[in-house]
């Protein structure tokens, strides 16, 4: 019994995660081409290189004190700038209505073996806050880094986004948290308005039925009065009947 309701649960949350997914999906192909603001890398370029290539000729040096690798590591600096260069040539970063979508091509370690492409679709709706980091080496090559933080409630915080070589940053956060507080004040205003339908609702039916009780209520008591009243004129016929006769039978 236990395991059956375990493979119940499973199958369940199976379920559910194939709902979620079908709903990201539909929700990236709707609006997919609407871009409400792109990113550039561009003006960034030779900065990222310098920065990539000093930091790994500083683990490089320090691999070189430990185990003699590092030596390797620097006769593959040109090969590294390469991949470098293409990387960042390639990448795009745009915000559109309901994600954020980052794309990438860069040659494999080896570029002779091809290139990987790298795609990822952020919905708006998981992003909990847009953070732009800088650190001591970053600083001096002014180079900044944008993370992208999940809400946390289905991915964990390593599946959080972070990009690196983007010319303006905060200018792409502002967007990002613009299109959210757009998104939540629409959620508002279609709650307020629901509640308020509603309640419209919940108060229409009882004015409707006090209105109909009261009706009813003046509807009977003209039918007592009716009855009241001919009820009268009965006994007023009946008195006047005996009247009559008491008269006659003294003459």
């Amino acid at each position: 019994m236990v395991a059956r309701n375990r493979v119940v649960a499973i199958m369940g949350t199976m379920s559910e995660v194939v709902e979620i997914e079908s709903l990201e999906k539909s929700l990236l192909e709707e609006n997919e081409e609407t871009v409400l603001y792109a990113a550039s890398f561009q003006e960034m370029e030779k900065n990222f290189v310098k920065y990539q290539t000093v930091q790994w000729v500083l683990y490089s040096l320090l691999l070189i004190l430990a185990w003699g690798i590092g030596l390797l590591m620097l006769l593959y600096i040109p090969i590294r700038r390469f991949i470098l260069t293409k990387d960042i040539r390639s990448r795009t970063l745009y915000l559109t209505p309901n994600a954020i979508v980052y794309k990438v091509t860069r040659p494999v370690p080896f570029p002779c073996f091809g290139v990987l492409h790298k795609e990822k679709h952020v919905l708006l709706h998981s992003v909990a806050d847009v953070v732009v980091e800088q650190g001591y080496l970053q600083s001096l090559f002014g180079v900044y880094s944008l993370r992208i933080e999940n809400v946390g409630v289905r991915r964990p915080p390593s599946d959080d986004v972070k990009i690196l070589g983007i010319a303006n940053p905060n200018a792409f956060k502002k967007a990002v948290m613009m299109r959210l507080s757009n998104m939540r004040n629409d959620i508002v205003s279609r709650q307020v308005s629901t509640l308020e339908d509603v309640s419209h609702l919940m108060m229409s039916p009882s004015k409707s039925l006090t209105y109909d009780s009261t009706h009813f209520g003046e509807l009977l008591l003209l039918q007592k009065l009716d009855e009241v009243g001919s009820s009268v004129k009965r006994i007023q016929t009946l008195f006047e009947e005996q009247q009559s006769q008491k008269t006659e039978s003294i003459d």
